[in-house]
């Protein structure tokens, strides 16, 4: 047995499969669409509670509200405390909240390059890491994610689940076909590769905050 082969049959095995025929495409097809997971660890703890110690251990920031008419009030209160503009962009699912009434100006477009907010949903989060996952279209430009400095994501708090596992069947369940894009965010963009020096902002937002809705 060649040292392919060997590999192979150790593969299978650790499966239970029995050894596949021919190029064993109808072997892989089936095992794919079956989507099995694979070992898990043990995840006792309290998924809200993770995906906030994880968020802020990824250098984001993170508030609560109860209900959808605060996010004005709540992102107002954020930008006021750091300092920073108070206008930007948001999705258009946010375009009927009172943003002047809490003192901003925000528009439900697409960022431009000259936007410094941009306040988004997201599809769900991950608790495992303190991820924001966010699906691109129509209504939902990765942009506003990408572009401002400033990102703040609406996330509900009856949409984080436990493990990356769960994200997948998620959207299996309630998309089907995924989108052009799937945008996992776990903190502000960082790099270390000049001189190991830690710098945030270099390929997106400085910071992330993020709003807990509760529903």
């Amino acid at each position: 047995m060649s040292a392919k082969e060997n590999i192979l049959a150790r593969i299978r095995a650790a499966n239970a499969m029995h050894a596949a025929t021919g190029d064993g495409s109808s072997t892989a097809a089936a095992r794919l669409s079956a989507h099995p997971r694979g070992p898990m660890p043990t995840m006792e703890w309290d998924p809200l509670e993770r995906f906030k110690a994880c968020s802020i251990a990824a250098a984001s920031t993170i508030d609560e509200v109860n209900t959808r008419s605060e996010l004005p009030v709540a992102v107002a209160s954020y930008l006021k405390q750091n300092n920073l503009p108070m206008s930007g962009v948001c999705w258009p699912e946010f375009g009927d909240l009172d943003w002047q009434g809490a003192g901003l100006q925000m528009q439900p477009r697409p960022a431009s390059g000259d936007d410094n907010v941009g306040v988004t949903g997201s599809f769900c989060a991950l608790a495992e890491t303190g991820t924001l996952v966010l699906l691109s279209g129509e209504n939902q430009a990765a942009t506003t994610s990408l572009l401002p400095e400033t990102h703040i994501a609406v996330v509900s708090t009856g949409r984080i689940v436990v493990s990356m596992e769960d994200v997948w069947e998620l959207m299996r369940a309630e998309i089907g076909e995924l989108p052009r894009q799937v945008n996992f965010v776990s903190g502000p963009s960082r790099t270390a590769d000049i001189e190991m020096t830690l710098v945030y902002g270099a390929h997106g937002p400085f910071r992330v905050h993020v709003l807990l809705l509760d529903e």
